[in-house]
């Protein structure tokens, strides 16, 4: 199993997500041509000062209305994103499969980050359930995603200390990280590649044609 997770799994998982991310762009293009309003409308100057707004912390109003909430979402998104690609099992097996290598995080500073995911996701979930202005446009769909983006987390933890039987939660781990990449170019995890465009088109909008923020 394990080897099976590690070679076809893994490889399949990473053709879904080229693959379904050229197709989705293609498409979001077209319609856009479509549309007729994108285009014209966009405006980079615009763009550019909507994004810088929207990826620094507290540096729109929503952010600051709400500072518990920005700081888990940006502490959980960092860690999301640094923690695969610095933990040491994975770098080691980047150089061993394709010979690149890279720093790599001490364990206790990766087993911190992994913890700061796991906790950010139970967060969302709460929050999800508690406020109502989210839990009226919440699914069973979106608690499952939250769980499916910490499941490489849990397991891989689990794993690194061995608490449960190693082989099977290494086997978990990388099939749960297969699912995950997989899922990314056809559920909500694909605003991690669109979030620029829809930000940039909405400064757009609001800078260029009504000479408003957007932040």
């Amino acid at each position: 199993m394990i080897e099976l997770a590690r070679g076809p799994l893994t490889w399949v998982a990473f053709a879904l997500l080229v693959g379904g991310t050229i197709w989705n762009l293609y498409t979001r293009l077209v319609l856009a041509r479509k549309d007729k309003v994108v285009y014209p409308y966009w405006s980079t100057p615009h763009a550019a000062r909507s994004i810088l707004h929207w990826v620094v912390p507290f540096a729109s109003r929503n952010m600051r209305l709400h500072p518990l909430f920005t700081i888990v979402s940006f502490a959980f998104h960092a860690c999301l994103l640094l923690t695969p690609l610095l933990v040491m099992g994975h770098a080691v097996l980047w150089q061993e499969s394709w010979g690149l290598s890279w720093w790599s995080l001490p364990a206790g500073v990766a087993d911190a980050m992994t913890l700061v995911v796991i906790g950010g996701g139970v967060a969302f979930i709460v929050r999800r359930i508690a406020a109502p202005e989210v839990r009226n446009v919440t699914t069973w769909r979106d608690h499952l995603l939250i769980l499916t983006v910490i499941a490489p987390f849990v397991t891989g933890l689990l794993a690194h200390h061995q608490l449960l039987p190693y082989r099977a939660m290494v086997t978990l781990h990388i099939v749960t990280g297969v699912v995950w990449l997989a899922a990314i170019p056809f559920t909500r995890l694909s605003h991690m590649l669109w979030f620029v465009f829809m930000r940039g088109y909405m400064g757009s909008e609001f800078g260029a044609v009504r000479n408003a923020r957007d932040w």
